[in-house]
């Protein structure tokens, strides 16, 4: 990962991440380019895969995805659809300690919400773990792989560093007859965790650390989420991967960049075993977000912890969250494809995935009126028992969707902020002998208000003026500047609101050797008590509306249901961060 800018102002702008390249792959078929699409383009043209395409996206079911996998999953199965070719979804389960089938589920649920979808192509790296195994015997029968019985700090003491060469394992000379013993006995599970390793025989003094006897399996006394307790030796990442991409006949392996440096590794496995096919890795930039952390054990520890209300609260950056929180998967698709796909790492404003959030749900998400912070508005000319039809339009650009109607009542709920008794040099909205216009109805001349002991504003009066009624002849001839949204306080219903924010107060949470923690936003949930039209009565799980004036909200998918409304803010109309 790049180390963070040191001041705010150093991260990527809204308008430099907006014009990254074009081509970063979506749901549908892009039309620009970069440097994965040249490469594939280029394979294609040359029949280096006789005419296919195979991409994989590997995660490990040790938690949940974040919107860095977002990144991955629409590069990966993007390119794939792009091109005709095939995506293959495979589950990196090598490491029972800390793997759970929730999380398998979790992810295979993520990456459907996001669009996507693997068809027959559901692999698991336990579902070659046979093989795995048989290639390890070949290795060792080669002399090309040896037990080593030095506990972990011992090897890892004997790397070596970028500077200085490794030192061979005093066990580095066995025999293959011994080794074969041992690596035998270590699968019969005679053995405690951390007693031997295999480890390949390549070279301690080369410059690249990954390719000094790298381990190829462990010990691991833990029953596994899918092979139970056949298995008590597990294989590493490096060698499954490179083997279960060839299995598989995979033709592109597309990893994140921190990978570059296992490359030398991934080749040699594929070019040492008798392996079906030669696939090969690609990397590309990860996904380094602002105001966020992507850490999987940062994420773990904010749950863990309590910071969080668990992997799905709509404050993290997990895609359970921000699906929570309103997101969309078309939205998250837009975000992947304006950051583009790069080989140089890079830092993406969270202004950019909320913009993207906020281009995609304008189109499609329903207008309401809803008061968040209500103050009772009395019209005292109007009749008290009077109930006033009113309409407006379901979505301004759409006549095709409709109108919404609901009534005018003598009380009404309005902002807070939309009176003030002693209103400053510009101010449009009610003040004492103010007029401005209630939105799809009348126009109203404030009279007074109403306090309580502490001098709170409880109550503002006004009187309506008769011949302003919205959408009727010669009502637009009074002109007022304010124009406020109201709820009828006979008519609305309540609602719970959960204003939700950035988790972290600043881009770069825990720069330098600062606590992350002590970075997080004490105002990145309020919850409040709010008024809404009576048409939201009706709201569905999961279902998005444009709040007129507030942003976009999403009833939650879990707490919303019939007379117990619950809304969950997605993102403001526009960026509020850049005036803090």
């Amino acid at each position: 990962m790049p180390k963070p800018p040191p001041h705010a102002a150093a991260a990527t702008s809204d308008a430099t991440a907006a014009a990254a390249p074009a081509g970063s792959e979506t749901g549908g078929v892009s039309h620009g380019t970069n440097f994965i699409r040249n490469i594939i383009e280029d394979d294609l043209r040359t029949g280096r895969h006789g005419g296919r395409v195979a991409t994989r996206f590997p995660p490990e079911p040790n938690g949940y995805l974040h919107i860095g996998h977002a990144k991955s999953i629409c590069l990966n199965f993007g390119v794939a659809r792009a091109y005709g070719g095939v995506c293959h979804m495979r589950f990196d389960d090598t490491n029972p300690a800390k793997e759970e089938t929730e999380y398998v589920e979790s992810i295979l649920d993520s990456v459907r919400w996001m669009g996507f979808d693997w068809g027959e192509h559901l692999y698991y790296a336990s579902d070659y773990f046979d093989q795995l195994y048989a290639y390890a015997e070949l290795l060792v029968e080669r002399g090309d792989a040896y037990v080593d019985s030095q506990s972990a700090e011992q090897i890892r003491a004997a790397r070596g560093t970028l500077t200085e060469p490794g030192q061979d394992s005093p066990f580095r000379g066995r025999s293959v007859a011994e080794n074969l013993d041992l690596l035998r006995r270590m699968k019969a599970g005679e053995f405690p965790d951390g007693a031997h390793v295999l480890r390949l025989k390549m070279d301690m003094r080369s410059p690249n650390i990954n390719l000094r006897d790298p381990v190829i399996y462990r010990i691991r006394h833990h029953e596994h989420h899918r092979t139970g307790k056949r298995w008590v030796i597990y294989p590493l990442y490096d060698y499954t991967h490179a083997i279960s991409d060839a299995l598989e006949k995979i033709t592109h392996s597309i990893c994140t960049l921190e990978f570059e440096d296992h490359r030398p590794l991934y080749d040699w496995c594929v070019e040492n075993l008798p392996v079906p096919y030669r696939p090969y890795q690609y990397e590309f930039a990860r996904l380094n977000l602002t105001y966020a952390v992507l850490s999987k054990r940062r994420l773990i520890e904010l749950v863990e912890l309590g910071h969080v209300d668990g992997w799905d609260d709509p404050r993290m950056p997990t895609l359970v969250g921000v699906r929570r929180r309103g997101y969309t998967p078309e939205g998250m698709q837009l975000f992947c494809e304006r950051i583009g796909v790069s080989k140089a790492d890079s830092w993406i404003d969270m202004s950019v995935l909320e913009q993207a959030i906020r281009d995609d749900l304008e189109p499609r998400a329903p207008r309401a009126a809803v008061v968040l912070d209500p103050l009772k508005l009395v019209i005292d000319n109007f009749p008290a028992d009077l109930r006033e039809p009113c309409t407006a339009p379901v979505h301004p650009h759409r006549p095709e969707l409709g109108r919404r109607e609901f009534a005018l009542t003598r009380e009404l709920w309005i902002e807070r902020e939309d009176f003030a008794e002693q209103p400053p040099k510009g101010y449009f909205r009610l003040s004492p002998g103010a007029e401005v216009r209630l939105r799809y109805a009348y126009v109203v001349r404030c009279t007074g208000c109403e306090k309580d002991a502490d001098g709170r504003v409880t109550v503002v009066h006004c009187e309506y003026l008769p011949d302003t009624r919205s959408g009727t002849p010669g009502a637009d001839a009074k002109k007022v500047k304010g124009n406020i949204h109201w709820v009828s306080a006979v008519d609305g219903v309540p609602a719970e609101v959960r204003l939700y924010d950035r988790l972290f107060a600043v881009p770069h949470p825990g720069a330098g050797d600062r606590d992350y923690k002590l970075d997080l936003n004490p105002q990145s949930r309020t919850v409040i008590r709010a008024w809404c039209e009576p048409g939201l009565a009706a709201a569905q799980p999961e279902q998005r509306f444009q709040f007129e004036r507030h942003g976009y909200f999403v009833a939650d998918r879990y707490d919303c249901r019939p007379g117990a409304l619950v809304f969950n803010r997605a993102v403001t109309l526009k960026d509020s961060w850049t005036k803090r």
